[in-house]
């Protein structure tokens, strides 16, 4: 079993969500929003790095994916919420955690299999993969996407790891 801490970064809410991969599937840990007041930029990284360390130490997740920076409506908006992404990156390498960065449009294709889908539409296929009986918070939403899209990029480079070895082992594999 691999547990994974998915994170939906922002310098006011910051979203996060665990599963763990049982039998290939995914099963729902937990989930939430992380809710910073409205206080110096500085404090509100320091809140952000606190709370991923403490979800980190309880819940003990084996990998962290993160949801990578997108261009917002203004470059101060992106350089704090790239603020944000870092303190959470920090709070995972500092609890020993590997952290793989994702695109938005890689966890929206991942997940629904549109990179142009909108939130409700995340919401929904959060829920119906999870099996889970309401739809998250859009923050936790997120933060489980992401979790599910690094489930799904690492299936996929086993498989595609296996395969290879199996070709190697026939005598099949070129390298060039």
């Amino acid at each position: 079993m691999t547990r994974i801490l998915g994170i939906d970064p922002g310098s006011r809410k910051t979203g996060y969500g665990l599963i763990d991969i049982q039998r290939g599937g995914a099963v729902y840990v937990a989930s939430g929003v992380v809710r910073i007041p409205d206080t110096p930029l500085p404090e509100r990284l320091k809140l952000i790095f606190d709370a991923i360390s403490q979800i980190a130490q309880q819940y003990e997740p084996e990998q962290m994916a993160i949801e990578n920076v997108f261009m917002s409506k203004s470059a101060g908006s992106a350089l704090k919420l790239g603020q944000a992404r870092g303190a959470a990156i920090v709070a995972g390498t500092h609890a020993g955690l590997p952290v793989s960065e994702y695109e938005a449009r890689k966890v929206k294709q991942a997940v629904v299999g549109s990179g142009a889908a909108d939130k409700l539409q995340v919401q929904h296929m959060v829920k119906t993969l999870l099996r889970l009986p309401a739809a998250p918070q859009e923050d936790a939403a997120d933060a489980l996407a992401v979790a599910l899209c690094h489930m799904h990029t690492m299936q996929t480079l086993v498989q595609t790891a296996g395969s290879a070895h199996s070709r190697f082992r026939r005598g099949r594999l070129t390298i060039s």
